[in-house]
């Protein structure tokens, strides 16, 4: 178990890099305009599921490897930014309206919404570097390694988790004020342009 000085820095710095934008906020608030909270929260089972793994992966080693073959990251970076930007596509040409006064909303299914959560947490190389860099100093060698990490990675998915719902509800909110009057043709194309966006920033980062 970390020592309680070590939680105390840990957890606002943890807080504070997951509140920071990024790919996988941007992509919170996006599904939140677009979906809803609700169904938001499977795409977030799919990023703090990634985050998990990149985490754990980055503390026992696999980030070396990584390191050592970076084609194979560079394939997972392009393959993960195509899907996304391919989404963003379809989402931006869909030309559903969304009737608020019977919350009627666009039709994304559980596995779509997981799999884009996830796919954008493991390919997220920013992820990587944080955990690569400020994982490790936390961590006590002379105690239990997978204690301190399953308390650690807890701490970073409650964070992750917090912050995702954040910028989630702030998109439910933009959604409701784009939905008066004739504004709402432009929510698909808005929604749409920032998935896509997400993806492009994923595959050039």
């Amino acid at each position: 178990m970390p020592d309680f000085a070590v939680l105390a820095i840990f957890i606002p710095t943890f807080l504070f890099i997951s509140i920071t934008p990024g790919m996988c906020m941007t992509l919170a608030m996006t599904l939140g305009m677009k979906v809803g909270l609700r169904r938001t929260t499977w795409m977030m089972l799919g990023e703090v599921t990634g985050v998990a793994l990149v985490a754990v992966s980055a503390v026992l080693g696999i980030a070396s490897m990584m390191l050592n073959y970076p084609v194979v990251f560079d394939w997972l970076k392009w393959i993960g930014g195509a899907y996304l930007i391919y989404l963003g596509i379809k989402m931006g040409l869909d030309r559903t309206t969304i009737d608020t006064s019977i919350n009627r909303q666009v039709d994304i299914s559980r596995s779509s919404l997981i799999s884009q959560g996830f796919i954008t947490a493991i390919a997220n190389p920013k992820g990587w570097a944080f955990m690569i860099s400020i994982l490790p100093p936390f961590i006590d060698a002379e105690k239990s390694i997978s204690l301190q990490l399953t308390v650690l990675v807890s701490i970073i998915m409650l964070s992750e988790l917090l912050c995702m719902f954040i910028y989630a509800s702030g998109g439910k909110s933009l959604k409701i004020a784009l939905s008066k009057g004739d504004r709402i043709i432009w929510l698909n194309r808005i929604a749409g342009g920032l998935l896509a966006l997400v993806g492009v920033w994923l595959a050039l980062s």
